[in-house]
Parts: C-alpha cells; structure tokens; sequence
C-alpha cells in the first residue's frame, strides 16, 4: 500500500512539474510585419515543446486561424472566427499546417513543429496549399 502511495505520490508530482513548465507562445496575425512581409503570421514557423500553448492574437483584423493537416492523434479545431483570438495547446508531437482563410492564396500560412518531431512532414507536403502558399509551404518545409 505505501508502494501504491509512493508511485501515485511521484506521478502527480511528474505531471505537475511537466505542466508548470509549459509555455505559452504569443503568434501574431498581420497584415505587415516588420521584414515588410504582408499577409502573414509573426512567425512563419513555430517550434515548441509537447504540452506547450500557442495564442495567436488578432494585431491586425480579418485574420483568423484554420488547421489544414495535423499529426495522428490531434483533435483538429474548428476555424476561428475573424478577428479573434485564439489559444490552443499541444500534446502531439508532429508539425502541424495552419493558415488564414481569407488570405491563404496569399501565403498567410504557419508551421508549428511540436517537440522536434517532423515524422509527418510527409503528410504536410501532400496537404493542399493555393496561390502563393504552395511556394510558401515548400521553402518552409526545406527549412525544417
């Protein structure tokens, strides 16, 4: 019985220290940002850790966040609401493929690469891209 205690004990001290260091990561929505891009995010690709949080605030409007391809496993969310901000967390390893909706053939698109893991870059590199964001996606790939 305290072997029970003890594992239950250290399990719950495990999961609080894992989720007292997750980080939330600020990705901006813009229309230009400062390298003078335009139609884009503040960071074209994203690199975090499992169990880290991403919110993506509307700096400028009309922009919103819809996930095209995902790892196995991720529950992919609805697309948000223009104009809103959004905050997920991640607990899939993998990279996941975000754009904006009204500016993808503009090459509004995002990469997150969660917990170094880029086993499905595979499935991203099939997943459908319009306009400017198929050249996009592929040079973001080559950097990953």
């Amino acid at each position: 019985m305290k072997s029970l205690i003890a594992l239950s004990t250290a399990f719950i001290s495990v999961v609080a220290i894992s989720s007292a260091n997750a980080a939330n990561i600020t990705v901006e929505m813009l229309n230009k940002r400062d390298d003078g891009a335009k139609m884009v995010y503040s960071e074209d690709i994203t690199r975090i850790d499992v169990g880290d949080t991403i919110t993506w605030v509307p700096t400028s409007k009309g922009h919103n966040v819809e996930f095209i391809a995902v790892p196995d496993g991720f529950d992919k969310p609805k697309k948000s609401k223009p104009s809103k901000k959004v905050e997920i967390s991640f607990n899939e390893p993998g990279i996941y493929y975000y754009l904006c909706t009204p500016h993808k053939s503009m090459g509004m698109i995002g990469l997150i690469v969660v917990g170094g893991d880029t086993s499905n870059i595979e499935d991203i590199a099939g997943a459908k891209a319009v306009g400017k964001s198929k050249k996009k996606l592929a040079a973001l790939l080559k950097e990953l």
